[in-house]
């Protein structure tokens, strides 16, 4: 009897322990189906989906959703978790160890109180606070442990970056509103999911730039990351060469024209796009991403590949969305793809330094073609990198108060010896340095004379480091006994030592075409380019030195003469009547038709803008209140000197006069900080003496 009271016993303890490991298996189930619920819901928005289409072929597209911590209602933020239904809930916005599983009610009250009550609203939608892993943070420098500390932090409506505090994303988003980035990149409702497919299978969104529709990664602002690069700030580049560009086609066409690094493709979609049959656009990029990505692009503005039709857009030529436009995509590094074949227009805008590109781009260029430039290298360029500088281009300089200006100068040496090995002059058109790139538009002029010319403008600067007074050394072979001589300033005789540098060889020649300048002010009317209009209404104020603004706008036949930098270029439509009015049916030779084209008229040096300009706050006096920049201006022009103000500085002033005339007007009507006090303690003694 005792030996069966055992082995009953020991049944008991066995279906005891089975009913144990029954249940704990149970709660490990339920767990691990949370968890894949969970990584479902943040992996939404970042796994491909593979779909298959008629054809049988499966393609890849992704679920181009919105972070799940932004929602419009609370109702939808709820909507996340199935409240209704029984047992125990995770938070769909915190880590497991952060909040364990809950019942409804609570877990209601945790997504009202915690994530709901400290969002940030922007244009009906609200970022909730997340604390999921999206943003980590190592526990410390030093140690050795490999596990990241999780911190709370807001997903960005806008560019979907991540921002631990709620007035940073509030002045986050304040800077998208200022650059009028106001779009939400995650937009519709988080029940019906925006599917998009995109080559790659990475999420994209569009963005819209004169007329233009482009898709862009989510990481297109970051060269290291991305190769389809993208910067919203270079809009004012995009604008000024776009400009450019028609108005070389009024001139003549149709011009083969050239976007040597199309990341995008956005620059030479806008040309097509506007300018339609006055240009043959090609555009080259030799990452595969980036022509594929280009190719998409011209799919989205109905507008054709060359030689590269692919089967959609085949099938698509017959419907209502004809293309309106053609374009070129080529595969091929820049320097290749320019030795090969000729063209009427070259853009340069690579990552950093451009110099690598400019004996390539001058060997072929037609003439009276034009070269455009976009150097984003700031850092050699604006004297915060000497040795740098010294290997891009070859010049020796330091910082000083017209820095920008010095690197406008800087890059157009070095675009005129790289043409004057070529055999081929530059007259300047443009040259705008601005906060994040330098651009400079030249024209190409053909012939070992004109090479020789440009080559003649390239000479070195004198700077006085004590008062900042510069000037470019007289051309010629002989050597000076005393280069000082040269200076305005009296520096070298009161102080000790050397006491100027010479910095270059620069350009010194005119930056500026005024005839040019008015014609691309002309196409921002045409083409309803507003933002730059300021900009080119100072470039040509300051290309003439004058504070005078007279801008009309010309019709089509004050556009048909125009003279830049003595040189008179004809447009189409003169050309065009000079051709009907010639009835003896005789053929203009080559040279006739080039005379008609390109007049050489001896220049006036006078009227070429003084080189440099000085900044009225850098040379202001200690304990005087100086006149604002407008009465200055004015005084200046009062005294007999050519003066205008610069794009390049907004406190600075150009001038012909020098340094210390600059000063003499300057403190002439300067007046000291405590005048106001005695005057006023005067006038009232006085007014007692009367009574």
């Amino acid at each position: 009897m005792a030996e069966l009271k055992e082995e009953d016993a020991e049944q008991l303890h066995q279906e005891d322990a089975n009913i144990k490991d029954t249940e704990t298996d149970t709660k490990k189930m339920l767990v691990d189906s949370e968890a894949c619920e969970q990584m479902a819901i943040h992996e939404a928005s970042t796994n491909p989906v593979k779909t298959e289409d008629k054809n049988g072929k499966t393609s890849s597209t992704v679920v181009s959703e919105r972070h799940v911590s932004i929602q419009t209602t609370l109702d939808g933020l709820e909507g996340l978790v199935d409240l209704n239904g029984a047992g125990r809930k995770s938070c769909p916005l915190c880590p497991e160890e952060k909040f364990k599983a809950c019942y409804s009610h609570k877990l209601r009250r945790h997504l009202q109180n915690l994530h709901w009550k400290v969002y940030v609203e922007f244009e009906g939608q609200r970022m909730c606070i997340c604390h999921l892993p999206c943003r980590q943070l190592k526990s410390s420098l030093g140690s050795d442990q490999t596990q990241c500390r999780l911190v709370a932090h807001y997903h960005c409506v806008v560019c979907s970056v991540t921002i631990a505090r709620k007035t940073d994303m509030i002045s986050h988003l304040k800077r998208h509103i200022n650059k009028g980035e106001t779009e939400a990149s995650y937009s519709g409702s988080s029940d019906v999911p925006f599917v998009e497919p995109v080559p790659g299978g990475q999420a994209y969104e569009i963005m819209k730039e004169l007329g233009t529709n482009v898709q862009l990664l989510p990481n297109h602002t970051t060269p290291q990351k991305t190769d389809t690069y993208f910067s919203r700030k270079m809009k004012t580049n995009r604008q000024l060469v776009f400009c450019s560009l028609a108005v070389l086609a009024e001139e003549r066409n149709p011009l083969e024209c050239l976007d040597a690094f199309g990341a995008t493709g956005i620059m030479g979609l806008q040309w097509a796009k506007h300018l339609r049959n006055s240009v043959k656009v090609t555009i080259n990029d030799i990452n595969e991403a980036c022509v594929k990505m280009i190719k998409e692009n011209c799919h989205l503005n109905h507008i054709r590949v060359e030689g590269n039709r692919t089967g959609r857009q085949l099938d698509g030529a017959g419907d209502a969305d004809s293309p309106i436009a053609s374009v070129e995509v080529v595969k091929m590094d820049a320097n290749v793809i320019m030795h090969l074949r000729p063209f009427d227009y070259i853009h340069l805008d690579p990552f950093g330094t451009g110099v690598n590109y400019l004996d390539a781009a001058f060997r072929n260029v037609r003439n009276l073609g034009i070269v455009s430039v976009t150097s984003t290298d700031t850092g050699s360029l604006y004297s915060k990198s000497l040795n740098v500088t010294l290997r891009h281009y070859g010049c020796q300089i330091v910082r000083t108060e017209y820095y920008r200006e010095l690197a406008a100068r800087m890059v157009l040496a070095s675009v005129a010896r790289a043409a004057a090995r070529c055999n081929k002059g530059i007259e300047v058109l443009l040259a705008v340095a601005l906060e994040h790139f330098v651009l400079v538009v030249v024209r190409v002029l053909r012939g070992p004379t004109q090479a020789d010319e440009s080559a003649k403008k390239l000479r070195q600067l004198l700077h006085c480091q004590w008062c900042e007074e510069r000037v470019f050394l007289k051309p010629g072979s002989m050597v000076e006994e005393n280069l000082y001589r040269q200076l305005p300033c009296q520096c070298h005789g009161s102080m000790p030592g050397k006491t100027a540098v010479e910095l270059g060889p620069l350009w010194a020649g005119p930056l500026f075409n005024t005839g040019f300048l008015r014609r691309m002010l002309v196409a921002t009317v045409q083409y309803n380019m507003e933002d730059i209009q300021p900009l080119l209404k100072t470039l040509i104020c300051e290309a003439d030195c004058t504070t005078l603004k007279p801008f009309p706008v010309p019709g089509n036949s004050a556009l048909s003469n125009q003279v830049e930098c003595g040189v008179v270029i004809k447009t189409v439509q003169k050309v065009e009547e000079a051709d009907t009015s010639d009835q003896s049916g005789k053929r203009k030779t080559k040279g006739e038709d080039s005379g008609n084209v390109l007049k050489k008229i001896k220049a006036d040096s006078s009227l070429e803008h003084p080189a440099f300009y000085y900044s009225i706050h850098r040379h202001s006096i200690r304990g005087m209140n100086m006149p604002k920049l407008n009465k200055f201006l004015q005084y200046l022009t009062e005294a007999g000197f050519r003066v205008s103000r610069t794009h390049f500085d907004p406190t600075g002033v150009r001038t012909d006069a020098t340094l210390a005339q600059f000063k003499e007007v300057l403190t002439k009507y300067s007046v000291p900080t405590y005048s106001s006090a005695p005057q006023s303690s005067a006038i009232s003694s006085d007014r007692r003496q009367t009574l």
